[in-house]
């Protein structure tokens, strides 16, 4: 039985003295500990040696000292499955030499064996539930079927993915190809680390907000609906769409158990958007982490009262930032721990 389970109880929506908290990317570039190993090993190495990623994915717990852990990974280990070279550049980020942007491509994409292909992933499941024995539970996550796409067709980060955007407009056909097999690995890939061990699974819509609201339904939110679907009677799925406010409403009625909110949504017009009903994710704006500690603590105790103690799990709005100092994310996360409603 896991000895700290706040944050399963509040994915259920049950009553709980104070909301649980946990960090998107917590196991990451603001700690130490996590740079000492960075400059040993490059990127996917770290995220395939079982070793390192559950020893990155447990520092927060021991540092920090969240309610819940999410495993160290990256969402673009799927395309790597699906026969799509990803590298991960200095001063990049992701990279990707031979981009999809034809049906011919497309065809080359697989849906692999996640056993085959992925396996290292679950060996690190196992070893984390092992240094964690126990004491919160552990998160598992992929990226949206739309989110992947976007890396694939582009090459790399955008702030606009306009090519991204432009293949699924001019080549519907095989846009919809590309991302049915997306989905199809991905429902895979997160059935098999539930039988692994992680206790939920979060998909992160990071590029939904790109697309208009009628664009998001046909190449996002139904792909992540086949996902919803396919999760929800074996885990809790949490679903987070940057910037998509807008489909707060259609996400609400999906059999999710909670929604991610980013910080440009405010608690109460989450609210509102989900019917007041569902389990709501967040919304911290990750830059006011940078403020001092007694103003973060505050904020943190506002946020929580506009959002209710219960059906809620204190986050960020979007990821830690690498420049953000240890004692602030602390501050961040024992302001919590010393909610009183």
């Amino acid at each position: 039985m896991i000895k700290n389970d706040l944050f399963l109880k509040a994915l259920k929506g049950e009553t709980v003295e104070r909301p649980p908290v946990w960090m998107m990317r917590q196991a990451g570039r603001y700690l130490p500990e996590f740079m000492a190993l960075k400059k040993k090993y490059d990127f996917f190495t770290r995220c395939r040696t079982p070793e390192l990623a559950s020893e990155i994915t447990v520092q927060p717990i021991d540092i920090v000292g969240p309610d819940a852990a999410i495993l160290f990974s990256d969402i673009l280990v799927i395309p790597q499955a699906m026969n799509i070279e990803v590298q991960m550049k200095d001063g990049i980020g992701p990279w990707l030499p031979n981009p999809i942007r034809t049906q011919a491509d497309v065809d080359q994409a697989v849906v692999p064996d996640v056993d085959e292909e992925l396996g290292y992933v679950m060996d690190a499941i196992t070893l984390t539930k092992e240094k964690l024995d126990n004491r919160v539970p552990l998160i598992g996550f992929a990226g949206s079927p739309w989110t992947i796409l976007c890396y694939a067709v582009q090459g790399q980060g955008s702030k606009n993915f306009d090519k991204a955007k432009g293949f699924c407009f001019t080549q519907p056909e095989a846009a919809h190809q590309l991302l049915q097999k997306i989905t199809d690995t991905t429902i895979a890939y997160l059935k098999k680390k539930v039988a692994t061990g992680v206790n939920a699974v979060q998909v992160f819509d990071s590029w939904g907000g790109m697309l208009s609201p009628v664009d998001y339904q046909e190449f996002s939110w139904k792909y992540i609906q086949q996902i919803v679907d396919s999760l929800k009677d074996e885990t809790e799925v949490i679903v987070f769409g940057k910037g998509c406010w807008f489909a707060l409403g259609e996400m609400a009625k999906s059999g999710a158990s909670a929604l991610g909110v980013d910080w440009t949504c405010s608690a109460r017009n989450a609210r509102y958007l989900t019917g007041g009903n569902i389990t709501l994710q967040g919304n911290f704006d990750p830059s006011r982490l940078l403020s001092p500690p007694s103003d973060i603590k505050k904020m943190v105790k506002q946020m929580i009262d506009e959002f209710g103690k219960d059906k809620y799990v204190v986050n960020l709005g979007h990821g830690i930032l690498p420049n953000i100092p240890v004692d602030n994310a602390k501050a961040f996360v024992d302001a919590v721990k010393e909610y009183k409603g």
